[in-house]
């Protein structure tokens, strides 16, 4: 069995990596040692972890060969269960469920006499519920596949989907990529049009986009099933269904073929740290009591969210949640997820009240919730064992130790960890300082401070950073006179030629320096000229801005259309030279005088002049492979908004002349606000 493999934490090679954690040695095993029971206790129980993982073969509703259907849920707190639907004619009493052990429940509906299913696909059902004080509850069940909404309702209905005709996926899943380019997206607004776009529209409309840009992964937002829209797919009701309102699973299906036929794997962003507190149409309360698959309150509530927090502890909530995990990648053949909120996870605290201070102690002892953490290394460690190119990353904002170290070695297994504090030092900078205050050192540390050995996904803004209530770096940096002054066919105003510079400049200072991937959200690489903002209320439902305008790229005469060359073009040269593979950067220079940074990466050498006014001739800069260096990418360059002042068919030759801790060194002219990277054409960059 792949569990075997888990014998014994390997914390040496965590220790030496970090002598300070040796001091939490006694945390590690307990960790370690939970999770091995874990993995014993599935074997004796279960058969393993491959058939508990499968759970979404029993529970719900099945077709057996003879086309009759088994239903079956855990209800633990139910006094009796029933089935109603279309196919009874709702009757609430015709089909009533056998109580099992453990609080399972069990109905067995035979086929029709012409040997059908009694439950057609695409008709409704639900589940009612009697519980012990006499209330009679319907209810949606918790591993309902499909899910719909009627506009003149408010409350999903449940709907049997087993399509005569179900969609084969016909291409493989692409290897994992060596160097991570994720585009994070969301498929309600990837379109300009003001309406909730669809699976089909992302397949044909943009899927061709994110290829042309170099991206080869997709961060899909907002697909588990979700009743309120403006919550971005964060309160979750029904787990196991892609959301309705884009389209059928089918069309999700294609999408993620089609993804794979260009290469591009594509991840879930999965919630698991809380779902929604709705009854109607949510897993709350499904058996009537108020801790079937949470916590009893108040430690089964999140307050700052206003949502249910699960009962990790629960032997059928693990069952539920590891088998919503494989589901998703055995049915839709998604790449891998993106954990989001864990930090809500990891603590009792939920991260509520709590400034990390990067002290040990914070993430060891009693403010732990070892059963969430141990359900996460219990998480990555099945799907690495079962999909060995699986991708798994962390939202965590505390800096939990080991958190992208595999379980063998006392980690929690992700992949990659979120660079969270990447975007919001690009936020403070450019609210707070003018460009002359620029710290090129703290702007360094910012990119670099992250554990070694872990990897972490860099990013100058995601969604958080375009949602209303916030600006995007583009708005920060231009504002209002992106709606006037973005034509190429008139002299660039200071503002937008400001902007459009360091729009570049942050992006690619990121890319190079911030981690061992990259993350872009939709839009933002052309400089997205408005924010995020779902239909709501406070905005009389509106979905001016719930949109892309990716019809902005359409002529060229917008410089829109130049940062998106930019970013496009620097995903390619990433991919040639392969640095985000790279072991972290040499930073060789963050001269704050001349605000200038530079450093080599991959033997790739970035060069970056912050300053507004101030061009270098001359400027030495520090190289550790001797040669011949040419320019492979220049931000300066007019396609991309830039004024042009570089050569490119100049060659650079290094001089044997040591230099900021390298023993070569060249001299390159580097004009205000621009970044370059030059190459060495001898090196082998394969890594």
């Amino acid at each position: 069995m792949a569990e075997d493999r888990v014998s014994a934490p390997q914390l040496g090679a965590l220790f030496q990596m970090d002598p300070l954690l040796k001091a939490y040695q006694a945390d590690f095993g307990r960790r370690y040692g939970l999770l091995r029971k874990q993995l014993s206790t599935l074997d004796e129980v279960e058969g393993g972890f491959d058939q508990f993982t499968r759970s979404y073969t029993t529970f719900g509703v099945q077709r057996e060969p003879d086309n009759s259907l088994v239903f079956r849920e855990w209800a633990p707190a139910a006094e009796a269960l029933f089935l109603t639907g279309d196919f009874n004619g709702w009757d609430k009493f015709s089909h009533p469920y056998a109580k099992k052990e453990y609080g399972k429940w069990e109905l067995a509906v035979p086929p029709k006499p012409d040997g059908s299913p009694a439950v057609e696909h695409n008709t409704k059902l639900k589940v009612v519920v009697h519980t012990k004080d006499g209330t009679r509850l319907y209810r949606i069940s918790p591993w309902a596949k499909y899910v719909t909404r009627s506009e003149e309702s408010v409350i999903y209905d449940w709907v049997h989907w087993d399509p005569p005709q179900p969609y084969v996926h016909i291409h493989p899943r692409p290897r994992k990529p060596r160097s991570l380019r994720i585009y994070e997206s969301h498929v309600g607004i990837a379109s300009p049009e003001a309406k909730v776009a669809s699976y089909t529209n992302f397949t044909t409309n943009v899927l061709p986009h994110i290829k042309d840009l170099g991206y080869n992964c997709i961060q899909l937002m907002a697909i588990m099933e979700h009743a309120y829209y403006a919550s971005f797919g964060y309160q979750i009701t029904s787990f196991f269904a892609a959301s309705s309102r884009y389209g059928s699973p089918e069309e999700l299906k294609q999408l993620i073929d089609v993804a794979h036929s260009l290469g591009i794997v594509v991840l879930l962003d999965v919630v698991h740290s809380h779902a929604s507190k709705n009854t109607e149409d949510g897993l709350n309360r499904f058996d009537g009591s108020d801790s079937c698959f949470f916590h009893a309150p108040p430690r089964g509530e999140h307050r700052q969210w206003d949502s249910r927090l699960f009962n990790y502890s629960s032997w059928e909530v693990l069952r539920f949640l590891l088998s919503n995990l494989r589901w998703w990648m055995e049915e839709y053949h998604f790449d891998g997820f993106r954990f989001d909120g864990i930090t809500s996870m990891l603590y009792h605290h939920h991260g509520i009240g709590t400034s990390f201070s990067g002290d040990y102690s914070e993430y060891f002892g009693l403010q732990v919730d070892e059963d969430s953490l141990v359900y996460l290394m219990l998480a990555n460690h099945i799907l690495h064992s079962l999909y060995p190119d699986c991708i798994t990353i962390a939202e965590d904002v505390s800096g939990m130790p080991a958190l992208c170290r595999a379980v063998e070695e006392g980690g929690l297994g992700f992949d990659y960890r979120l660079a969270m504090a990447i975007p919001d030092k690009w936020i403070q900078i450019l609210k707070e300082l003018k460009d002359e205050d620029w710290d090129m050192g703290n702007i360094v540390h910012t990119l670099t401070n992250r554990r070694y050995g872990e990897g972490c996904v860099a990013y100058a803004e995601s969604h958080d950073q375009a949602l209303v209530g916030d600006k995007t770096l583009a708005f920060w940096l231009m504002d209002k006179e992106m709606y006037t002054n973005m034509s190429t066919t008139v002299p660039m105003t200071p503002v937008i030629d400001r902007g459009v510079q360091l729009h570049k400049m942050i992006r690619l200072l990121t890319h190079g320096l911030g981690g061992e991937g990259y993350l872009n959200f939709i839009g933002n690489e052309f400089g997205h000229p408005e924010w995020l903002d779902f239909p709501r209320e406070g905005n009389n439902q509106s979905y001016h801005y719930a949109r892309r305008q990716f019809n902005l790229l359409d002529t060229d005469q917008l410089r829109y259309h130049q940062l998106y060359a930019f970013d496009r073009d620097m995903n390619r040269t990433e991919d040639k030279y392969g640095w985000l593979a790279a072991p972290p950067a040499f930073v060789t220079a963050k001269h704050q005088d001349d605000k200038v940074i530079v450093f080599e990466r991959g033997s790739v050498l970035f060069i970056f002049n912050f300053h507004p006014t101030k061009s270098y001739q001359h400027y030495r800069v520090a190289a550790e492979v001797p040669g011949k260096y040419t320019i492979r990418l220049d931000s300066d360059a007019e396609q991309y908004g830039g004024h042009g002042r570089l050569d490119h068919a100049t060659q650079f030759f290094t001089e044997p002349r040591a230099f900021n801790g390298r023993p070569n060194s060249v001299q390159v002219y580097i004009p205000c606000r621009t970044a370059i990277v030059l190459a060495n054409e001898e090196i082998d960059y394969s890594y």
